[in-house]
């Protein structure tokens, strides 16, 4: 640990200060999202590997996985609308070039990031029990989800407060620090699944509660490295992040306005797609299975455009707050065109090695059978998503983020209708089910991007 503080102390007399204005180039966009997508990609891979551990302990086990990950991801994205929000805003005062009030911004999300993690805590203690056996037809499962997801919940106030060095990192052109975080967070949580799971290095095994376990300790260590790294590569100082604690009105009052209707946007999306998993859930282990697999595909080889979808709100944000709004449409142009094109060579690889990629679960090969087909139907979900998150990401770095929410809503409806028709009325195959994803990625690119052509936009203070 000693070694690590002398390194970043080195490293923090070797670089010079970032800019904080952006400008609209290729290098400028590539510069902020691959750090980004490393960022993404780690913890994915992470979560794969998790998943392999499991799969290799019983069907059951991943098929748990499917239905206790996406509840968590639903508390989660909770912490990335704030993330997002608190992004957009700092963005536009690094744009405006008011550094006085980014580490003010930070502070303040941080305090309601505890207040959030405390109110998902206290839910799945209180509700979650109730609604899981009311919805999973298999009462043993259910109990294995509820025992799960309360050890598992306690890794939240983690979660949400490693979420606002992102706001912070990204906001302020210093997303190549993510990867340092975010690689010790999948390191430690790969060693201590390894220990857990199975019973290595003298640890008892606990099965698939040993996941939960790992994955608590890893976001804990995780959220220690990263605010080393703040601290010692002087963003601290700069910013004054740590300097005043104290409960500021106005500034959290603005971070809800802009953050509320992101992470309700983000919440009811997640929400959504817990429906799909419990609809799912009805058709057996291996459609479960099957569907927590694709879960993994959307997380791993989305990791390229949800980085990029993150760099259009930074970066929109950044340039609006210089007053250079007629340059805007050409960046969401140049970062759109990054996107789908990591997205046609992801898509690309996962349609020509389609069996080996699904073979890495160990589920045999009627699984594969199942998967295959559902899998062209993601790649193709993939290469729309590639393009509408840019555009809805730039709508948020607008300032406008109760349109995305407007947008959201109406593409959550139309996803939960065609899903229950086809899954539950109908009783069709997965595979149908899951051409929800090309419905609900068009449903947000089209009101985007006319949004955004709209120019509606252009004056709008935040």
């Amino acid at each position: 640990m000693q070694k690590l503080i002398v390194d970043l102390s080195n490293m923090s007399d070797l670089n010079a200060t970032p800019s904080l204005q952006v400008s609209v180039s290729s290098k400028q966009i590539l510069g902020i999202s691959l750090p980004i997508a490393l960022a993404i990609l780690v913890p994915q891979i992470n979560f794969i590997i998790n998943n392999i551990f499991l799969g290799a302990l019983s069907s059951q086990a991943l098929a748990i996985a499917g239905i206790t990950g996406v509840y968590y991801l639903i508390f989660g994205v909770m912490g990335q609308g704030l993330n997002n929000g608190l992004q957009a805003l700092i963005s536009r005062r690094a744009g405006e070039n008011k550094v006085d009030e980014i580490g003010i911004l930070f502070s303040q999300g941080v305090l309601i990031s505890i207040l959030l993690s405390a109110f998902g805590i206290a839910f799945t203690y209180l509700a979650a029990p109730s609604i899981f056996h009311a919805l999973l037809h298999d009462s043993e499962r259910a109990e294995l989800v509820i025992h799960f997801l309360k050890i598992r919940i306690w890794g939240l106030p983690f979660l949400f407060i490693y979420q606002m060095r992102n706001a912070l990192l990204v906001g302020t052109n210093q997303s190549n620090y993510l990867i340092i975080g975010t690689a010790t967070e999948a390191i430690v949580n790969i060693f201590f699944d390894y220990c857990f799971i199975f019973g290595h290095f003298g640890f008892a095994p606990m099965g698939i509660m040993g996941a939960a376990y790992a994955s608590i300790i890893a976001e804990a260590l995780g959220l220690l490295v990263i605010y080393l790294v703040i601290h010692y590569q002087k963003i601290g100082a700069r910013f004054d992040l740590f300097k005043n604690w104290s409960i500021k009105t106005a500034y959290i009052k603005l971070i809800f306005v802009q953050s509320a209707p992101l992470m309700m946007q983000y919440m009811i999306s997640i929400i959504s797609w817990e429906f799909f998993y419990i609809l799912i859930e009805h058709k057996g282990e291996q459609a479960l299975a099957v569907s927590n697999s694709m879960r993994n595909i959307f997380g791993f080889f989305g990791s390229f455009t949800w980085a990029f979808a993150a760099t259009a709100n930074t970066m929109v944000s950044n340039i609006i707050g210089q007053n250079k709004q007629d340059e805007v449409l050409k960046l969401i142009r140049k970062i759109m065109a990054w996107s789908f094109g990591f997205a046609t060579g992801v898509c690309i690889l996962l349609n020509v090695f389609a069996v080996q990629f699904l073979s890495i679960y160990g589920q045999g090969a009627s699984f594969i059978h199942d998967a295959i087909p559902v899998l062209r139907i993601v790649s193709i979900a993939l290469l729309i998503m590639s393009i509408s998150t840019v555009w809805l990401s730039a709508v948020t770095g607008t300032g406008q983020s109760t349109r995305t929410l407007r947008i959201e809503f109406i593409a959550i409806i139309l996803y939960v209708v065609y899903v229950y028709i086809t899954m539950e009325y109908l009783n069709l195959p997965i595979t149908i089910g899951w051409m929800s994803e090309i419905i609900y990625w068009t449903s947000l690119l089209i009101p985007s991007y006319l949004y955004i052509k709209s120019y509606k936009w252009k004056h709008l203070k935040i």
